[in-house]
């Protein structure tokens, strides 16, 4: 990358999924806390979004790792130092690619979400 605010771009994007799938990480242990409060006998449904919340845990880290290493990849490009200005291009791919497998992670989960949604209210 010839230019330095090329990865830095991508961070606010990333932020804002970082910020959406947070709200969706309190939401769902606001609704497991109520689950489990209600002693409602839906041992499966609670073990399933108690997947869920791992799941969205691992997409926010994929997406942590992917800012850090844009950040860093932005920095290497802005030292300008020839010996390394290779590896920002490198770390600025790395970044993306694990970006990719936390948008993954969030289609995983918002299809489980779908099939536990439905699983729950033939069950109420």
């Amino acid at each position: 990358m010839e230019n330095w605010y090329v990865p830095m771009t991508m961070v606010p994007g990333i932020g804002l999924l970082i910020l959406s799938t947070s709200n969706l990480m309190v939401t769902l242990s606001n609704e497991l806390t109520g689950l489990i409060k209600d002693q409602i006998n839906e041992e499966d449904i609670i073990l399933r979004k108690m997947k869920q919340l791992k799941s969205l845990n691992l997409a926010m880290v994929y997406f942590y790792i992917s800012v850090a290493c844009l950040a860093i990849a932005g920095v290497i490009d802005g030292l300008q130092i020839l010996s390394i200005k290779k590896s920002g291009t490198y770390i600025s791919i790395i970044g993306i690619v694990i970006m990719l497998w936390g948008l993954f992670t969030l289609i995983r989960y918002s299809y489980n979400a779908v099939s536990i949604r439905q699983d729950q209210l033939k069950i109420t």
